[in-house]
């Protein structure tokens, strides 16, 4: 029923600083807000909502973001300030940031509300 449908993550935020983060860090569009919160878009469609809610935040990866080029879009968030999380542990190891699985590469970054983020790529 759901498997022709978009699924999206919805996030609590303090608004004013998520939409700061999401809108002019990570380039993302705000499409509409209302009362109880805001959408923002991301490529082919995708969308990410947040809405008002005091501190809280995952200690796991919350939603991500697929990329042609990891590498170039890591060098182009640093300069805005987003700090990746390094790793060395096993099965896990990042070098400037990113994890080289073979199949796949990723980075992880925490959003302004401390939540994970992740950008993967798939080998070419």
């Amino acid at each position: 029923m759901l498997s022709e449908s978009s699924a999206f993550p919805v996030l609590p935020a303090d608004l004013a600083r998520a939409i700061a983060f999401y809108r002019d860090t990570l380039g993302l569009t705000v499409a509409f807000e209302a009362e109880g919160g805001v959408a923002l878009t991301a490529g082919n469609g995708t969308m990410m909502s947040i809405y008002p809610h005091g501190d809280t935040k995952a200690e796991h990866t919350v939603a991500g973001f697929m990329v042609a080029d990891i590498g170039t879009v890591v060098a182009d968030l640093r300069p805005k300030g987003v700090a990746f999380q390094e790793y060395d542990m096993p099965g896990l190891k990042t070098v400037d940031g990113i994890a080289d699985a073979g199949c796949t590469k990723a980075a992880r970054f925490k959003d302004s509300e401390g939540n994970i983020l992740s950008i993967g790529s798939l080998p070419t």
